[in-house]
């Protein structure tokens, strides 16, 4: 926490606004607006997977449509497709910045175009806070005219090219779970430059009720807006969103210094022009041995990494899936490690987390 917080929370407890509406959920909104340059609309809601949901939604997916999708991410990417009863096309990643490949991209559109079902949207994701190919994801979708909706959850601080993510798509979503650059417990956003997204979403957000006197309903809407008590404490958050940056990016270039001379590990680094949030460091090792050696050694000593996500295209409940791939995710999930990336890791905290891998790289 950032200490301004608590200020927020109190201030909705004595004002009895505890309810998913109140002055803390209009002033995070705007909070977020203003961090964007007043150019984008946002709709606080109760997760980063009811925005995927909504923005599904708001762009008219239906039961039996198809959704392109990148494979390496985390589930909650891919799960509001289901929800609709459309079928996610899961597509593999390129190696420079690890996200959706625009090569096959381009690909799964013309085959699916020529089997009769044009995909619907694309949920590309900025992986790990690294951007996308945001021009040439956004050009493909231009040219076959398929709504892009892009999954800033972890990316909240990075930028691409000038722009800041979460205003690369048609539709932006922001997730402030636990485990993000700044959170609110629990809850997301809904982001965009036209304003009707945003009344729409809060509109079926709030069980989608028709201006009446008596709770009337013309469309099927969902509980998914946020609480008060969780947007005082984001107005707090956005208050060190700079700051959080600044700490990631010194975990990362701490990792980075330390195993410069190892052949073993390396990293996903920024390319011109791209500025990530580093929200989690991540490396890679020679082999899957490799990974589970250093894995295992620091889980020995009471210190939590994790593999780079299990593509969904491999995941159990999506095996019958379409999917476009290449290796490339496969390869990341097995050789790939997350390292502790809090934002109040002391120096000598990493300096136990490396000297552990140090003893451990082969």
């Amino acid at each position: 926490m950032g200490g301004k917080e608590q200020n927020f929370v109190n201030e909705a407890f004595a004002t009895n606004w505890i309810a998913p509406l109140g002055p803390n959920v209009t002033e995070f909104e705007n909070a977020i607006s203003n961090f964007y340059g007043n150019k984008v609309h946002a709709a606080c809601l109760s997760s980063g997977t009811a925005a995927i949901h909504l923005a599904l939604v708001l762009l008219g997916v239906q039961q039996g449509d198809e959704v392109l999708c990148q494979s390496f991410t985390f589930s909650a990417s891919a799960n509001p497709i289901t929800y609709l009863g459309a079928t996610p096309v899961f597509i593999d990643s390129e190696r420079e910045t690890w996200n959706m490949c625009p090569e096959l991209l381009e690909e799964a559109i013309n085959s699916r175009m020529k089997s009769g079902k044009k995909p619907a949207a694309i949920i590309a994701v900025h992986l790990y806070g690294m951007p996308y190919k945001a021009d040439e994801l956004q050009d493909i979708a231009k040219k076959y005219d398929i709504p892009l909706i892009e999954d800033s959850a972890e990316a909240l601080g990075s930028v691409y090219k000038g722009r800041k993510c979460g205003t690369l798509g048609d539709l932006g979503i922001l997730s402030f779970n636990g485990n993000k650059i700044i959170t609110t417990s629990g809850g997301g956003a809904l982001v965009s430059a036209h304003p009707e997204f945003k009344s729409r979403a809060i509109h079926l957000a709030t069980q989608a009720r028709d201006e009446a006197p008596h709770y009337q309903h013309s469309l099927i809407g969902y509980n998914y807006r946020m609480s008060n008590v969780l947007a005082g404490i984001g107005r707090g958050q956005m208050m060190v969103l700079s700051d959080r940056v600044d700490s990631r990016k010194k975990n990362f270039e701490f990792y980075k210094a330390f195993f410069a001379d190892f052949s073993e590990i390396s990293f996903l680094e920024e390319s011109e022009g791209i500025k990530s949030n580093h929200w989690l460091t991540t490396i890679l090792t020679g082999s899957f041995d490799a990974r589970e050696k250093i894995r295992l050694a620091l889980a020995s000593e009471n210190i939590e990494s994790r593999p780079l996500w299990k593509p969904m295209h491999l995941q159990p409940v999506f095996a019958s899936c379409p999917m476009f791939t290449n290796g490339v995710s496969e390869d990341l999930f097995n050789r790939g490690l997350c390292l502790p990336s809090g934002s109040d890791l002391a120096e000598n905290q990493l300096e136990r987390v490396v000297g552990i891998i140090e003893k451990n790289v082969s």
